[in-house]
């Protein structure tokens, strides 16, 4: 089909979708978190960098893989599609499921989240172990699996050709490590003691309030994902 061949609407849909899905993914505080603290120890950018690189290449990897898998068993990926209902399905499920999970297991107010108690734990990793740690964590995410999954359907559904497909996946993989690269390019861009403050209250804001949104966010994209699937159920 080629992106000459959609319209309007359908560019910006399929666009927004991306966006959301990338930034669903891009919003890991483990991840964001550990960031932090490597920016503010030291060497910052050999280690910052190191990581944010990791993430944007095991990123590219695995939607090369859905994109791969759902090239290679010619799955059909239009609305009322047999894969797409199911995925859609799957992926509300899965979502609604971590989104209610954050929910019931946020401790009283003041206390810590219990993912940011092993920070300090990874942020004094060497950095090959770290960066080993850091992949598996986010291979293994099972809601940005399912991400990923439907990220690569929307590609499949688009009918691009192979030159757009590359281009656009590059982009979406680009754009789930947005909240890794904002910080990483002020430090780059600013020098870290100007941006220190920054650095440390964001830290703070995020271990704070990192749970809520998790848990909007994934309740959010779980009803948008299972109103499509119903759509699908109903065309089908």
């Amino acid at each position: 089909m080629g992106i000459a061949a959609l319209s309007p609407l359908s560019l910006t849909t399929l666009w927004s979708e991306l966006l959301g899905f990338a930034l669903a993914i891009a919003f890991s505080p483990l991840h964001i978190g550990v960031l932090l603290l490597l920016l503010i120890g030291p060497e910052p950018l050999r280690r910052g960098g190191w990581f944010v690189t990791a993430w944007l290449l095991i990123s590219a990897l695995e939607l090369t893989l859905m994109l791969s898998v759902g090239h290679g068993l010619l799955l059909t990926m239009d609305k009322g599609s047999q894969h797409r209902t199911g995925l859609d399905l799957l992926g509300a499920g899965a979502l609604l499921a971590v989104g209610m999970n954050e929910l019931l297991s946020r401790g009283e107010a003041g206390a810590s989240p219990a993912w940011s108690r092993r920070l300090d734990q990874f942020g004094a990793m060497p950095l090959l172990p770290l960066l080993g740690v850091s992949a598996a964590i986010q291979v293994l995410a099972p809601d940005d699996l399912f991400l990923f999954a439907k990220a690569s359907g929307s590609l499949l559904e688009a009918g691009f050709n192979g030159t757009q497909e590359i281009l656009t996946g590059a982009a979406f993989s680009l754009a789930t490590g947005v909240l890794l690269l904002l910080p990483l390019l002020a430090v780059l861009l600013l020098g870290r003691d100007r941006v220190l403050p920054w650095l440390r209250g964001s830290m703070d804001w995020l271990v704070a309030h990192a749970d809520g949104l998790v848990a909007s966010l994934s309740l959010v994209l779980a009803a948008y994902l299972g109103w499509q699937g119903i759509e699908g159920l109903r065309l089908g």
